[in-house]
């Protein structure tokens, strides 16, 4: 039987890779990956020890990502991974949150081939760690979204919100008005990390691996 391990990557820092995902990659005989103009940051992150290996990257069609996407990925899994092999599939983060893999796997649903999930340290607990701000204490509600609404906040004390580029101003307006402190923390364990609190250095940021934490006062 063919076997595929969903590996998580982590944030971005090689060193944060676990034991378990280095063991997988290298017990694997083909590696996947979405495809970003032939690059990939899981990639990056794991080629120290994907060293030689095949490397497949999938492409999917910027914007709206359809279930015949996932499907044509999930093909092109199952017909590059050899009889009673192993195949990895990377991602950022971890395989289960917001993950392009979550899709793949279930459309290999039902197919002939064994699939292993690997976690990996998620962006907004690696951004917790370097703010050193605490997602969550007893008693406290967390929540983590990717599409921010006020409501959201109505019974959460803490809050992780990706994906900020597009609506940066209107989301910390609305974390001042309901007295949110926040940090936006950018390209988290990586060399050009940096973390800000000043609103407008924060609005001024354009980079799209960046994210808000923010807490009740």
């Amino acid at each position: 039987m063919k076997k595929l391990y969903g590996i998580g990557t982590g944030p971005g820092d090689p060193e944060l890779l676990t034991l378990k995902a280095v063991k997988a990659m290298g017990k694997s005989n083909i590696i996947f990956a979405p495809s970003n103009k032939g690059k990939n940051m899981a990639i990056d992150t794991a080629k120290e020890f994907i060293k030689d290996k095949e490397i497949v990257y999938i492409d999917f069609p910027m914007g709206s990502v359809t279930r015949e996407d996932y499907k044509e990925a999930a093909g092109i899994i199952l017909n590059k991974i050899p009889e009673n092999s192993q195949g990895a599939f990377l991602t950022i983060g971890d395989p289960m949150i917001y993950s392009t893999f979550i899709y793949i796997m279930e459309e290999l649903e039902g197919e002939d081939i064994d699939i292993e999930i690997i976690p990996g340290i998620p962006s907004f607990v690696a951004s917790a760690a370097e703010a050193k701000v605490p997602l969550t204490v007893k008693g406290d509600n967390f929540l983590l979204c990717d599409e921010f609404n006020e409501n959201l906040l109505e019974h959460s004390q803490s809050i992780a919100i990706l994906k900020t580029l597009k609506n940066k101003e209107d989301i910390i307006n609305t974390l001042e008005k309901n007295n949110y402190a926040y940090r936006y923390i950018k390209k988290v364990t990586l060399e050009e990390q940096d973390i800000l609190t000043d609103k407008d250095k924060i609005l001024r940021d354009k980079n799209y691996m960046s994210l808000i934490l923010a807490r009740k006062k």
